[in-house]
């Protein structure tokens, strides 16, 4: 079979509730709606809220809402209920807690009882005696009498993984359709990684481990920061006699000077480009096309040699139909990509160019920019009093003929930066309307 697993393939974009979506995250949802729509699958979106302390009240409606402007509709999620649901982690404990009993019960997890001062004076002696463990076991040599009589008198715990090549189940080759073979990683994991916290709430990789089995998944696409941790997934998948689904992680997005993308630093929120006014179709094609690979022959997660196609050049323009019919996830770089701005301003004229081309195309624009310009622009109204809207907007749409006819407009709102002259009366006496009279010949001016 192909490493891609293409029967009716299930994905999900799975958003934390911390604050408005980020360029990077308006990628993964492209890709796992451009992956599910060209291979006939769907995909799903899951809401992280588990951890309480970073939740953000209107996130969830603010991904929605970015979601709905760029024109990805996810199949099932909140909002759109299915087989799937319930779509909110915070609604779905109960399931965490028996799959972390069925892990206790067998033996591939155990209870901790350390206190927060206790792990912090273990991991620092630790460290002083040179050892890369952050935790010393104690707690997995508690007899089943001890655990029991701590808890019942009330003593608070965690459920820890029990990793030890002699505990688990045969661990399954690390692999990933992007970055290919992995090396053995668990020695840069936590000792005993932490599975069910004391509130009773899963960390992420029980619970996305647990989610993507329980909804059926067969493709995880997610961003790099999450690749260190595949070989802990892989354990909790095979401790819990499950099949893993097919893992891409996609290289992260850099700013122009290299850095890290962060929400506190830069443009990085998708908000902010619909209120400049970008073109959703415009964005959408300058970030698929970050990090869209060149042709390359690589043995990916099979002994199946997967060809990786030509890939587009970084500023091609493509619509919403090219890039479903292109995309190919076996394509994507394993290199972090940085987002040229230049490139999305070059995206975006062209986009808007295709836009004016088609029948109502320079009137729908003239009726979205419509507000802005008569904000900007309160008197230059004065002689459409007795018109409509759509009249206004109209006249307004031949401005924009102009500028499209000079090839200048690379956003529909720079019309009132660019061209303010064109809602504004002269000023005949300024010094530059002067100096201008003055290359006239008196005989062609007018009485």
């Amino acid at each position: 079979m192909s490493p891609l697993h293409l029967s009716a393939p299930l994905l999900r974009f799975a958003p934390s509730p911390t604050g408005p979506l980020h360029l990077g995250g308006l990628r993964m949802a492209l890709y796992n709606f451009l992956f599910a729509r060209r291979h006939g699958g769907k995909w799903i979106m899951r809401v992280e809220d588990t951890d309480a302390t970073r939740y953000v009240p209107g996130s969830v409606e603010g991904i929605r809402h970015a979601l709905n402007w760029a024109g990805l509709e996810y199949d099932y999620g909140p909002g759109k209920d299915g087989p799937h649901a319930p779509y909110f982690q915070s609604e779905r404990l109960d399931l965490y807690r028996s799959y972390a009993t069925k892990l206790l019960d067998s033996g591939h997890a155990y209870r901790c009882f350390c206190s927060m001062d206790q792990l912090t004076e273990t991991r620092e002696k630790l460290a002083r005696s040179g050892s890369n463990a952050s935790y010393d076991k104690r707690c997995l040599h508690l007899t089943d009498e001890e655990v029991a009589r701590k808890l019942r008198a009330g003593e608070k715990s965690i459920v820890r993984l029990n990793v030890s090549d002699s505990n688990l189940p045969q661990r399954p080759r690390g692999a990933d359709l992007v970055f290919g073979p992995l090396k053995d990683a668990h020695a840069s994991l936590a000792t005993d990684p932490i599975l069910l916290k004391s509130d009773l709430f899963p960390t992420y990789h029980l619970a996305s481990v647990v989610d993507d089995h329980e909804m059926s998944i067969t493709h995880v696409l997610r961003g790099e920061e999450w690749l260190p941790s595949l070989p802990l997934h892989l354990d909790l998948y095979a401790a819990l006699k499950l099949e893993p689904p097919k893992f891409a992680h996609m290289p992260i997005l850099l700013n122009p000077d290299r850095t890290k993308m962060s929400k506190r630093n830069g443009d990085v929120q998708v908000v902010d480009y619909i209120r400049r006014g970008w073109e959703p179709a415009a964005v959408l094609n300058w970030l698929a096309l970050a990090g869209w690979g060149v042709r390359h022959n690589a043995d990916t997660v099979s002994e199946e040699p997967a060809t990786r196609s030509d890939a587009p050049d970084s500023t091609t323009i493509l619509t919403m139909q090219q890039l479903l019919e292109q995309f190919d996830l076996l394509s994507i770089t394993q290199r972090s990509t940085s987002l040229d701005p230049a490139k999305l301003e070059y995206i975006n004229k062209h986009h808007l160019s295709q836009l004016s081309s088609t029948p109502g195309g320079l009137a729908s624009m003239a009726e979205r920019v419509h507000g802005q310009i008569k904000e900007a622009f309160p008197t230059s109204y004065s002689r459409y009093k007795q018109t409509s809207v759509v009249q206004e907007s109209l006249n307004e749409a031949d401005f924009f003929f102009f500028f499209f006819s000079q090839g200048r407009l690379t956003n529909i709102t720079d019309i009132p930066l660019h061209a303010p002259y064109l809602f504004q009366e002269p000023n005949l006496s300024s010094d530059e309307a002067n100096a201008m009279l003055k290359k006239v010949k008196p005989q062609q001016r007018s009485t």
